[in-house]
């Protein structure tokens, strides 16, 4: 982490590798609630406004236990976290838990979580997945009014607007400052590696936000100039990962085989911070445009918008950011991702764009496999490259 200051970043480290122990010590410091989301489009702001710490529940990396006998194999490994992280009582900081969308896998999950905690409250709002609908809006609004009640009857606070509005404020500032990381990284003008952008956004969805806010700043404030990058270096997108982050050491092999990593659409990464909540006078209706608008500014393929795919989004992210091939990273059993690829793989493909599909799981994957795949496919561009140019 050469470029980026060193004890700000070991405090994110510490808190996105053990979130549960961040959790504890706040909720005792703080004397407040702590409410588990899921992903992916939870408006965390209605958590923040009650005065309590959303808390986006990740991965744990433990070898799964005791929920081993709760969910088939066939699930992937981040639910089939989640339910031994309930099966262990991990999850017991929690005094509620709450969702904005879900897949099957992620059900199963929580009804572990419902038989391993069956005092603590867990409400679903499922958010429509057709965004062109003339009642697709309306629809959302009254979740999200639904939402704003279940956490006003959990934590015994009312949620005023201004107080909603004042989080809404919170959180864009956090999510433009992490932009503005982004954009460092595509103009190459600060060097930062995959691992530690997905620190910087992972630790996010933990932390206190005006704390998080606060490292953040002095992490740019001390950035330092970069030494020129390598000219054979190859420049890649990352994409995949809906739900959880991908290892890190997956990332540093990546990176450690001749490439770069200069844009993606992960779930701890890009596609979590795309957008912000407008602000008007009516926040309910400013989370519903934000929720709309997730999925024009990084679609996904578990949600319908007419005007726009994923693939096309991630070819003009490719031309956008000058990569040069994509690494997929697919979480085993992930089946949203798993029946969009193809349509995937064709775009890319039509536009001559080398991609790599790597599938991970929780029990990870042999690093030296991985580390010739890479190696393999970073010399393949390279060639390429060369054959262009000639």
């Amino acid at each position: 982490m050469s470029e980026l200051h060193a004890p700000s970043m070991a405090l994110l480290q510490a808190v996105a590798d053990d979130p549960i122990s961040y959790a504890q010590e706040w909720k005792a410091s703080h004397d407040r609630l702590v409410i588990g989301s899921f992903p992916m489009n939870f408006p965390v702001e209605l958590v923040h406004a009650a005065r309590a710490l959303p808390v986006t529940i990740q991965e744990s990396r433990t070898p799964i236990t005791e929920g081993r006998s709760m969910l088939a194999e066939f699930y992937c490994g981040y639910t089939r976290s989640v339910a031994d992280q309930a099966a262990v009582g991990e999850l017991d900081v929690f005094d509620a838990f709450v969702a904005a969308d879900h897949c099957v896998q992620l059900l199963g999950a929580v009804d572990v979580i419902r038989y391993a905690r069956p005092d603590t409250p867990v409400h679903f709002a499922q958010f429509t997945s057709a965004m062109d609908d003339a009642w697709t809006r309306p629809r959302v609004d009254g979740l999200i009014s639904e939402v704003r009640t279940q956490i006003e009857t959990v934590t015994g606070t009312t949620i005023g607007d201004a107080e909603l509005s004042a989080s809404i404020k919170a959180y864009n500032g956090n999510r433009q400052l992490l932009r503005h990381f982004y954009e460092l990284r595509r103009s190459g003008r600060v060097r930062i590696t995959a691992s530690e952008m997905q620190l910087l956004v992972k630790s996010s969805m933990v932390m206190d936000i005006g704390e998080h806010t606060s490292t953040l700043q002095t992490i740019l404030a001390e950035l330092s100039v970069p030494v020129e990058e390598p000219s054979d270096v190859v420049r890649l997108h990352i994409s995949g990962h809906f739900c959880h982050a991908p290892r890190p050491e997956i990332l540093d092999v990546i990176e450690e085989s001749g490439a770069i990593v200069v844009d993606d659409d992960l779930y701890t990464g890009y596609r979590y911070i795309s957008t912000d909540v407008p602000e008007t006078s009516d926040p309910v209706t400013d989370l519903s445009a934000w929720y709309l608008a997730r999925n024009l500014n990084a679609p996904c393929p578990t949600r319908v918008t007419s005007e726009v795919d994923w693939d096309t989004y991630l070819l003009d992210s490719i031309e956008s950011s000058g990569a040069s091939g994509v690494v997929i990273l697919m979480a085993k059993f992930c089946e949203p991702h798993m029946l969009y690829y193809p349509e995937l793989r064709n775009a890319l493909d039509s536009r001559e764009i080398p991609s790599l599909l790597i599938e991970t799981e929780h029990e990870g994957i042999p690093s030296e496999k991985l580390r010739t795949q890479m190696e393999t496919f970073v010399e393949r561009i390279r060639r390429r490259s060369a054959s262009v140019a000639v």
